[in-house]
């Protein structure tokens, strides 16, 4: 079984994934112009008006914070880790540009998301890449298929990793036994997950900005500890990401390469940018300004604070520490608390476990609530159906728990790859309408104007969108 697993992962890997991942994020860079640069301070704007909600959706900020509980877990303090274990500092940089060009995937995503969203049976909003390849596409089947995937690797396999990160950096700090982790875990997932995407969107609004600066600021008191080895460090990720670094030793392809596929690799578990995960919470929100490439901004700021902030942050702590070895046998979560204790004293460790704790169990209760959207899609809210689910997902964070690393990743990173194929082949589809929605928005934004989406305005698509949505007073 682990062969086969890793048969695919190399297949998946080590060509098309890497290439399509690049090049459908070169691809809107160019289609949006440039968005992610050109607009990123207007990213910060929307965010200031993001508290904003109604009877059907939850606030654009916490649906940011949901996505970003999904984001910020394993990937950012694990998985840079794995990340510079196997692929040496380069891939460092490999994760940087993923993120720059994932900034316009996720705004294509998102956006397609807000637009083809749709209301439950209990009035809340729920849509994703499901949604958009059934009522954008008309092809259900692929909606069928992306949710199968999704459910297989954010239901199961993706919270089996978070709670292995936990009860790993429990272990290492204060010696708990993984059974006893894997059973508070649980307790403390079921109490969230039984009370529904509300009660998931507050947890993470009140648990993400705080860990996440909290985690900043020691990354950047160690920087300013060993602020004179900052240019080395920088100077290694860039010349280790061309295989500068290796030259005298030959073998400089094999470098850059290895470099390039596990910084991909870990950078879209990190910031999940096209895998088609973050336009589940994108869709659950209602937008302010009120029209659908608005979510489109949120999101792509949850991809730049994921990668390029939080993940640079474990990047500073352990480069700068010492601990690092390339392809050592100290790895994921383990690395990162060696580094952080040897900077700050054995209290590093002890941060780093609290930290891993609440951050991968915001992950694990935002990765249900994306299965949970996509188990509704297949089952149209079968309750039953919903209570037998949540019951599994709670089998497999205590199987996390339990198992080993490296099963575990090889496993989520199938699932990732899969999920993520299939959504970047709609997106591509659908990128016609991306375009189109980018420039309403930003023609009312050039006018002074408070950009709204008006379904009226749009024949064509009107007849996709769920009636009542996007239909706003001054068409009526």
């Amino acid at each position: 079984m682990t062969d086969l697993i890793n048969l695919m992962n190399d297949l998946l890997w080590g060509s098309i994934l890497v290439y399509l991942l690049v090049g459908v994020g070169i691809y809107f860079t160019f289609r949006l112009g440039f968005i992610q640069f050109r607009h990123f301070g207007h990213m910060f704007s929307v965010l200031r008006n993001s508290r904003k909600s109604d009877s059907s959706g939850i606030s654009s900020f916490q649906a940011l914070c949901t996505s970003l509980a999904a984001r910020v877990g394993t990937g950012n303090m694990a998985g840079v880790a794995v990340a510079l274990t196997l692929g040496g500092p380069g891939a460092i940089f490999w994760m940087w540009m993923t993120a720059m060009l994932g900034m316009a995937t996720s705004f294509a995503e998102s956006t397609l998301a807000q637009l083809y969203k749709t209301r439950d049976k209990d009035g809340n909003y729920r849509g994703g890449p499901a949604y958009y390849m059934e009522k954008g596409l008309g092809m259900r089947w692929m909606g069928v298929l992306f949710s199968i995937f999704l459910i297989i690797a954010f239901g199961l396999v993706f919270n089996a990793v978070q709670a292995n990160s936990i009860s790993s950096a429990m272990n290492t700090a204060f010696g708990f036994e993984p059974l006893h982790v894997g059973i508070v875990i649980v307790l403390l997932s079921s109490f969230v997950i039984f009370g529904g995407i509300r009660k998931i969107a507050r947890t993470a609004e009140l648990i993400v900005p705080f860990m996440a600066l909290a985690y900043i600021v020691i990354a950047l008191a160690v920087v300013f500890i060993n602020i004179d080895k900052l240019p080395a460090a920088i100077n290694l990720i860039f010349r280790s990401a061309f295989g500068l670094e290796q030259a005298a030793a030959g073998g400089i392809g094999y470098a850059i390469a290895q470099a390039m596929i596990n910084g991909v690799k870990r950078g879209l578990f990190s910031n999940e940018a096209g895998m088609g995960s973050a336009p589940n919470a994108a869709a659950s929100a209602t937008p302010y300004p009120p029209h659908p490439a608005s979510q489109g901004y949120v999101q792509m700021l949850g991809v730049f604070v994921d990668t390029i902030v939080i993940c640079s942050a474990t990047v500073a702590i352990i480069l700068m520490s010492g601990e690092y070895v390339p392809h050592g046998e100290i790895t994921g979560i383990e690395l990162t608390q060696r580094a952080l204790s040897s900077q700050v004293g054995d209290w590093g460790s002890i941060f780093v476990a609290f930290a891993i704790f609440f951050f991968a169990f915001t992950s694990i209760i935002a990765n249900y609530s994306y299965a949970e959207t996509n188990l509704i899609f297949l089952e149209h809210n079968n309750k039953k159906g919903l209570v037998v689910f949540r019951i599994i997902v709670l089998g497999m964070v205590m199987f996390g728990s339990l198992t080993t690393l490296p099963v575990v990743w090889s496993m989520a990173d199938v699932s990732m790859g899969l999920m993520a194929i299939v959504n970047l082949v709609a997106i591509l589809l659908l990128s016609g309408i991306v375009v189109k929605l980018a420039k309403d928005y930003n023609r009312q934004l050039k006018a002074g104007k408070l950009p709204t989406f008006d379904a009226y305005d749009y024949p064509e698509l009107k007849s996709q969108l769920e009636e009542g949505i996007w239909d706003n007073n001054k068409s009526q």
